[in-house]
This record gives structure tokens, C-alpha cells and sequence, in this order.
């Protein structure tokens, strides 16, 4: 709300120097479509991926290894001595410890390594959008999110990306 509030001030105080005769040049960016579409966006949506997919067979072979145990359990549970049957829940107990230990640290690493990127993606696209702004004279660039409705003519997102991308490879 403190947003949108904010917004309709500067619009409004931006409306005001246009009817004073200063020239008034409005832009927005959908950060979000330049954070996922953008190269260096693109790359750490692959890396956050291969993350996951190596986690998740970590905890696959956690799960198959806890399945085969409980089986093991019930199909001997006839046979076995008071101690053995307490051993083999004992087992158990530990694996699945330890399987929701494993999940809940992938988790949190991925969480971490995913803000991570997207924090280095927005400060860069900040100072992207600043420079589109300062060489073009934009009076003022939105973020998409905080406008309620813009011609889409002011859109400047996919000049931002290619500005970005442009930069990112010139890095490498």
C-alpha cells in the first residue's frame, strides 16, 4: 500500500513539472520478467535445478533405504528377538532422522542459495536500469509491480534485458 501510494505521489509531482513545460519521459520495468528472462537469470535457474535434482536423489536413496528397512522389519517381525526387533526400530527411528534432516537442509540451501542469486541479479538490474535511465532521460522508472496500469509504449523491460545480457557477456 506504502508502494502504490508512493507511486501515485511521483506520478503526480511528475505531473505537475510536465505542466510547468519540462520534458517528462516515464518508463517501467517488470523486474521480475528481466530477473527469470535474463541470461545470468536463465543460468541460475539451471544451477538452482541441478541443485535440487542432486538433493533430490540424496533424499530418493535416504527414502528407498528407509522403505527397504520398515519391509525388512515387518517380514521378520515374527521371527525376531525382543532386542533385534528394538535394534531394527532403533534403525528406523535414526533413518528417519536422518531423511528429514537431509530434506530440511537441502531445503534451507537451496532457500539460501536462491536468494542469493536473486538479490545479485536485482542489484545488478538496478544499476542497469539507472544507467538505461540516465543515457535515455528518463524523468522516472517504475517497477511494473507498483503500477496499477501504464501504457504498454512506457515498457522499457525488454530494452533492460538486452542491456543486461549485453553487459553480463561482456563480464565473462
Amino acid at each position: 500500500m506504502k508502494k502504490t501510494a508512493f507511486t501515485a505521489i511521483v506520478i503526480l509531482a511528475f505531473s505537475v513539472v510536465s505542466a510547468w513545460g519540462a520534458d517528462v519521459k516515464i518508463g517501467y520495468v517488470d523486474v521480475m520478467k528481466a530477473l527469470n528472462e535474463s541470461i545470468k537469470g536463465l543460468e541460475a535457474k539451471r544451477t538452482l535445478e541441478q541443485m535440487v535434482n542432486t538433493r533430490q536423489v540424496s533424499i530418493d536413496n535416504i527414502e528407498g533405504e528407509l522403505k527397504k528397512l520398515q519391509a525388512e522389519m515387518e517380514k521378520q517381525a515374527s521371527v525376531l528377538t525382543p532386542e533385534a526387533k528394538k535394534e531394527k526400530e532403533e534403525q528406523v527411528t535414526k533413518l528417519k532422522r536422518d531423511y528429514q534432516r537431509t530434506l530440511q537442509d537441502s531445503e534451507e540451501e537451496i532457500k539460501k542459495k536462491e536468494s542469493e542469486y536473486t538479490q545479485g541479479i536485482l542489484k545488478d538490474l538496478q544499476a542497469i536500469i539507472k544507467k538505461v535511465g540516465d543515457e535515455e532521460g528518463y524523468t522516472g522508472i517504475f517497477d511494473a509491480r507498483d503500477m496499477l496500469h501504464f501504457s504498454k509504449k512506457l515498457d522499457i523491460t525488454e530494452k533492460v534485458i538486452k542491456t543486461y545480457n549485453e553487459s553480463y557477456k561482456a563480464k565473462k
